[in-house]
């Protein structure tokens, strides 16, 4: 059943603007513009007083300039590097692809960690000097470079890495499953015949990470839809499908997957699925007056709340049209950099990056909250529009997010200037986790590549993110505590 812009009207009007429809909205919320409410520290404070002001408040102190040039982290936390694209090397020989994104753990056999790593990978195989191997019965199209690798981190340090599936392209973000494994996501819409390839892209991969023999004969899942795919999450309850699209002109979309009725979750079970299987739809928002939201950068304040519904996709393998142009003006709701999104408190949190001149207003990132029960979608943080990337300080550009067993979220920064992990609290603040020194550029134009997929070992213990060029997977521990 739709909730209808009427319905959402009436039950806004009895409950206060829509407010009280999605409980406490000022969760998350950061502060715009200034972003007045973060503590991010000064790195050459490193007085008792400053210590112990972090000690009882938000975050883990300043950031400590790393010796080694590659990651500044608070006082009593290190990291490790698991693997390094050209330096480490895979099982089979070849050194681990570069250009790392969208990752998810598991637990592995006998302690171990396992986790699925995207390369973000387009265009033609030849431009990349470390593409993910064609291991034979894994490849999709032997044109693309793209793809998974599988990540073993054993309990004595011992790391090993093989390749979960080749000849995909752009691989971005995707999501893990209930079920234990991972939905990788292709962020293209290139078709065969195009840069080499020998197939069309720009599906929704299964990879399981414990089990190699189910990632033979690769498969798109084709009824999530043929786009410019960023991150999917699964409601475990009714085993519906979000995702996310990055594309411009128009602004991308959030949709919904509907499976089949009667169809049942499970390892390898949506590769059994028809292309056509279920039903692909957009979403489309109103406000608590009942009135059409046409892009989402027009919520400018907090706890800002939408009623959702949701539009069918008429042709979901965009076989002429992409799926984002086949709606008029009116029909569906847009938004600029729609990317990181993860699963928890009932809901997804979902990212839209940042927006420009290509929305109707400019803001340098978006969280909201979808609640599936309520059909509502909450603004949970903006940050305003970053005067100077260059300097520390400011965050901008979210773009990989994962919810934190120690309270709110952890964010990977794809900004401009310098580049973060940073957290956001229940209660309205942002802190720095760590901050990438590598500079990749020169000294007079220095440049440091995006953070990615920032999630937590199945124990909590170990936060691991990556460097996305040139590719670098890290292991991050400390004394985590409660962000209250």
């Amino acid at each position: 059943m739709s909730l209808t812009r009427r319905d959402f009207a009436r039950r806004s009007a009895a409950t206060g603007a829509g407010v009280a429809l999605a409980g406490s909205v000022g969760a998350l919320a950061t502060a715009p513009n200034a972003l007045a409410a973060t503590d991010h520290g000064h790195d050459h404070d490193h007085g008792h007083d400053h210590d112990h002001h972090h000690e009882h408040g938000v975050g883990y102190g300043p950031l400590i300039p790393d010796p080694a040039g590659l990651l500044a982290l608070p006082a009593h936390f290190s990291y490790k590097v698991i693997t390094y694209s050209g330096k480490t090397k895979l099982e089979s020989g070849e050194f681990t692809p570069s250009n790392h994104d969208g990752t998810a753990t598991f637990e592995g056999p006998r302690g171990t960690t396992l986790l699925v790593n995207n390369h973000e990978l387009a265009g033609a195989r030849a431009d990349w000097p470390h593409p993910v191997p064609l291991t034979e019965g894994l490849v999709y199209d032997p044109g693309a470079a793209g793809g998974c690798t599988v990540v073993e981190v054993r309990r004595g340090g011992e790391v090993a890495e093989w390749v979960g599936i080749a000849g995909t392209a752009t691989n971005c973000a995707g999501g893990s499953t209930p079920w234990d494994t991972w939905l990788t996501c292709e962020e293209t819409e290139d078709k065969a015949g195009s840069k080499g390839f020998t197939k069309d892209h720009g599906y929704v991969f299964e990879v399981d990470p414990a089990d190699r023999r189910a990632n033979r004969s690769p498969k798109p899942v084709k009824a999530l839809g043929r786009y410019a795919h960023e991150a999917v999450v699964i409601d475990p309850k009714n085993g519906q499908a979000l995702l996310t699209e990055d594309a411009s002109s128009p602004n991308g979309l959030l949709y919904r997957w509907v499976p089949p009725h009667g169809f049942k979750h499970g390892r390898g079970r949506l590769r059994t699925l028809a292309d056509d299987a279920g039903v692909l739809q957009a979403f489309k928002c109103f406000d608590s007056g009942g009135r059409f939201v046409d892009d989402l950068s027009r919520a400018t304040k907090i706890g800002t709340v939408y009623g959702v519904d949701w539009v069918e996709v008429p042709d979901r393998d965009a076989k002429t049209v992409s799926t984002r142009k086949q709606f008029k003006d009116g029909e569906v709701t847009r938004a600029r950099k729609l990317e990181g999104m993860w699963w928890g408190d009932g809901g997804a949190y979902i990212v839209s990056s940042f927006a420009r001149t290509e929305s109707p207003v400019q803001h340098d990132g978006q969280v909201w909250f979808y609640d599936p029960k309520r059909r509502t979608l909450t603004l949970k943080v903006l940050l305003g529009v970053n005067p100077d990337p260059s300097k520390d300080g400011a965050f901008d550009g979210p773009d990989n997010i994962t919810v934190s067993p120690y309270g709110g979220l952890v964010i990977a920064e794809d900004g401009e200037g310098v580049q973060h992990l940073f957290g956001a609290t229940e209660k309205g603040r942002t802190y720095p986790i760590a901050r990438n020194e590598l500079n990749i550029g020169t000294e007079e134009d220095p440049e440091y590549s995006e953070f990615t997929g920032v999630t937590f070992s199945p124990d909590g213990r170990t936060l691991f993110a990556n460097i996305q060029t040139p590719g670098i997977m890290l292991a991050i521990t400390g004394p985590w505590k409660r962000q209250r």
